[in-house]
Formats: C-alpha cells, structure tokens, sequence
C-alpha cells in the first residue's frame, strides 16, 4: 500500500510537515502528543503503520468476556483491549458461547501462551453457586488477575463493580417521582452477583419508597434470561400482576419488555415506563428511546488495566472491592404513571 503524502498526514494530525517527516524517521525532538498524533493520522487514513512505529508487545494479557452478543461486552471489551494496547500488551479476547469453549479451557490454553495477566468480565466469578477455586489457584501461582462485575468474598483479588443496589435505588426514585406505586423488577437468575444485588437494592427501594415489607416487594420481582426474550417473559408476568412500570437488570430485558408491552395492546410510556441498565450505543435510536442506568464502562475497565499492569510490573496485587456509582439517563420511555 502506498503512503500518503505528508501534507495528508500532517492536515490529519493537525501538526506540521516537519513534525510528520520526525516521526516518520524516528528523529527526536517530538512531543508523546505530536507522535500519538501522527500515528493516529495514519489509521485514520487507512496506511499500515510503517516498522518503526509498531510498538513491539510487552506480553499478553487475557482477556474472558462470557459473549459478545449482549453490548455492554464488547463495549469493556473496546476500552480494555485498547488500554492495554498503551501500555504495549497484546490483548488476546476469549470468547465463551453455549457448547463452545468454556472459561476453563480458555483459562488452560492462556496459562499455555504465557501470558502475563487475566481479565475476567462477568465470568464464573459472577456466579454465586459456580466453584471459585479455580481463581485461587491462579493467585496461588502468582498470576495477576483482576475481576469486573461480581464481587467473590475471601478471594484476594481486585474487583470492579457497579453499584448495582444503588442502581436500583437510583431506578425506584425515579419512578416513584413519576407518580408509579406498582414498579416491577425484570432480572435474570439470583445466582449471578449483580442480579443478586440488584433484586436486594430494588427490595430496600421499595420498601424505602413505597414503605411495602420484604414479601410484598419480593412479589414485584420476575425472573428471565438476561435476553430480549427473557425479558419479554418477565415483564408479561409483572404486566399482568399490573405494573405500571419496569426496572429491568439489562438494556436487552428492556428492549423485551418494550415489546412484551406493546403486545399486550399497551404503551410505552404512555401505559407503561421501562427503565433499562448499562446505556448501550444504540439506545437513543430505540422507539422510544430508552431510559437507563449507564455503567461506568471507562472508568471500570481504565482502573482494572492500571491496576493489572501494575500486578505485572511487580507491585501487590490487591485485595478490594471497588465498587462505580452507576448514571441514570433520562430519556423517552419513562413518564407519568397513568391516571
């Protein structure tokens, strides 16, 4: 492929011909800022960066994602695979699917490859029943790991999490704002950590809110899949029991229940509100567009790679919970409770 001129580079990065013509020779005399810049310019252009400027890895690091179908995946997956990038590590993505490779054995293929370090995102450490030995022994044989989204108690590892109580306290205010005093909860199964806490943070909201005890809450809550169609599930059961609006523990669950609505001759907002969770790209072009509880993806995922390169580089690995407030985004499927 032939390369661009450097007045193309050079309009692209917003620098200088000079500054490019430095860069490209590897001549010193350059800003980070202006090199970075240049570098940019050149993927931006569509031109393979010339050997010079290809940083040469530092090692890999695993990365275990449970799918990529559910958005807010491959959106963690985007900021850490690049954040590691900077600090020159190679980010090698393991993907799971039902009847294909399971975390263990991408666990054994990694060790395999020598790498570096593991990200686990909302893998079996998520799962309050799975057996979580597997990640002690990896600290045992002093691998660096770091976990997002599911707190394990007594495994002397670094967690981030959202605060997935919180969300939902942050959710039931909301609505109860709106006028709403039958709100149901759309959540997946009880053993994954973060349904787990959302079912116990929407319980005290609603209690806290509404002053109804633990039983009548608790009746609020149906569980699906943390799918479009399991959350079309849940929310025909809490629409039949009468709900007027819908938490829901995904933006997936929430796009089910706006069509679970919708084909029971309902409204959305109109008869009733959804609320979704993570804040996914594509959600200010749903009809409506949905209201939800944005994850700090950035924030999460920056501080697990700081905290893993640093593991890497020697230093202690952790033993804490670090735990992100979540955002709500008010957007077009919440409104006032009908009269």
């Amino acid at each position: 492929m032939t390369m661009p001129t450097l007045a193309e580079i050079a309009a692209e990065a917003g620098v200088s011909e000079a500054t490019v013509s430095r860069v490209l020779n590897s001549k010193p005399g350059v800003s980070d800022t202006s090199r970075q810049s240049v570098v940019t310019a050149l993927d931006v252009l569509g031109y393979e960066r010339p050997r010079q400027l290809r940083q040469r890895s530092a090692g890999l690091v695993g990365l275990v994602v449970p799918e990529l179908e559910n958005p807010i995946f491959p959106a963690f997956a985007q900021v850490i695979e690049d954040a590691l990038a900077r600090r020159r590590f190679t980010p090698v993505l393991c993907t799971q699917s039902p009847g294909g490779i399971s975390e263990d054995e991408y666990v054994e293929s990694l060790l395999d490859h020598g790498v570096a370090g593991i990200i686990f995102v909302s893998g079996k450490h998520a799962d309050r029943g799975a057996d979580h030995d597997r990640y002690r022994t990896l600290i045992e044989r002093g691998m660096p790991v770091a976990f997002i989204n599911g707190y394990v108690e007594g495994l002397g590892a670094p967690f981030f999490s959202t605060d997935d109580r919180a969300a939902m306290r942050i959710a039931v205010s909301h609505l109860v704002q709106l006028g709403h005093t039958t709100i149901g909860l759309a959540i997946g199964p009880a053993r994954f950590a973060p349904s787990h806490d959302k079912r116990e943070g929407f319980v005290e909201a609603l209690g806290d809110e509404l002053g109804l005890s633990e039983a009548a809450a608790r009746g609020w809550i149906a569980e699906g899949l943390f799918t479009v169609e399991g959350g079309a599930a849940a929310a025909r059961a809490l629409i039949d029991r009468g709900a007027t609006a819908i938490v829901c523990g995904s933006d997936l669950m929430a796009m089910g229940a706006i069509r679970a609505v919708r084909d029971a001759g309902l409204s959305v907002p109109g008869d009733v509100s959804v609320v979704g969770f993570d804040d996914s790209r594509l959600l200010p072009f749903l009809d409506p567009p949905l209201t939800t509880l944005r994850q700090p993806v950035g924030e999460m995922a920056l501080q697990a790679v700081d905290t893993l390169c640093s593991a890497i580089a020697g230093q202690p690995l952790p033993s804490h919970d670090y735990v992100f407030r979540p955002e709500l985004v008010l957007r077009a499927s919440t409104g006032r409770a009908p009269a």
